[in-house]
């Protein structure tokens, strides 16, 4: 990833985006059409909790070399505040996956055409429930993807099976929390398909995105901030004592 230059690592957050939004996102719509008048069953979340896994895992290892695979900006927020990102290239990884979610949205209604707009969109909503209920859902949601992605980078991690964990974890995640807010668990995603269909004339409901958002940001620290603590190894301790001891000779 150090190899590649900031605008390949941000058409990498981009594209990675972009085809989350498309088959994850478009899966729900896509869904409705084929489902007509009859009602939404069970095997149909399987499916959409299964469209967005399998992308997961397919943009992890098609980007994850060039960029990171961040796709989401409670990641990349969750690294940046604990030091495994650089705080200057948060605002263009953002920018890049909001984008790139946007791009996706468009995406589907050039596939599936106004109809997909007509039903929704796939964009994130939650019902007649307490703001309460839907910023936990969202929260927890995304703390286990965020403590899981965490857990598999970690240097100590088995090797080359980031993509299919986090996939996994996306597609058990929606499960138990798409039934109360359509488990967007990633800002960008919650975003994205928000303005598009908005442009297009739809409903949203904007009042919900910062109850997304925050829960989602949140989430991502907490969960980057415990993994760190329950993780952290004695000579790690050690190392970092060793190194602020250092730094207070020097001054």
């Amino acid at each position: 990833m150090d190899d590649n230059r900031m605008w390949q690592r941000l058409a990498a957050e981009f594209l990675g985006t972009a085809f989350l939004v498309f088959v994850g996102v478009g899966s729900v719509p896509a869904l409705a059409i084929a489902r007509g008048d009859q009602p939404f069953t069970g095997s149909e979340l399987g499916f959409i909790s299964l469209s967005f896994g399998a992308v997961v895992i397919g943009t992890v290892y098609v980007f994850g070399y060039i960029s990171g695979n961040h796709i989401n900006p409670a990641v990349t927020v969750a690294l940046a505040a604990t030091g495994k990102f650089p705080w200057r290239d948060v605002p263009g990884y953002l920018g890049a996956q909001v984008l790139g979610a946007v791009a996706g949205s468009f995406a589907i209604i050039a596939v599936l055409g106004q109809k997909a707009s007509e039903l929704g969109l796939g964009v994130a909503a939650y019902g007649d429930i307490p703001i309460w209920q839907a910023f936990t859902a969202e929260f927890i949601g995304t703390f286990i993807l965020v403590f899981t992605v965490f857990g598999v980078i970690h240097r100590k991690a088995a090797p080359g099976f980031a993509g299919i964990v986090i996939g996994f974890i996306v597609f058990a995640a929606i499960i138990p929390v798409a039934p109360v807010t359509g488990a967007s668990i990633n800002p960008a995603r919650t975003t994205g398909p928000m303005l598009v269909q908005s442009l297009m004339g739809g409903t949203v409901h904007w009042e919900q995105w910062p109850v997304y958002v925050i829960a989602e940001l949140a989430a991502g620290v907490a969960a980057a901030l415990l993994f760190g603590l329950i993780s952290r190894t004695q000579a790690d301790r050690t190392s970092l004592t060793e190194a602020l001891t250092e730094q207070e000779s020097r001054a």
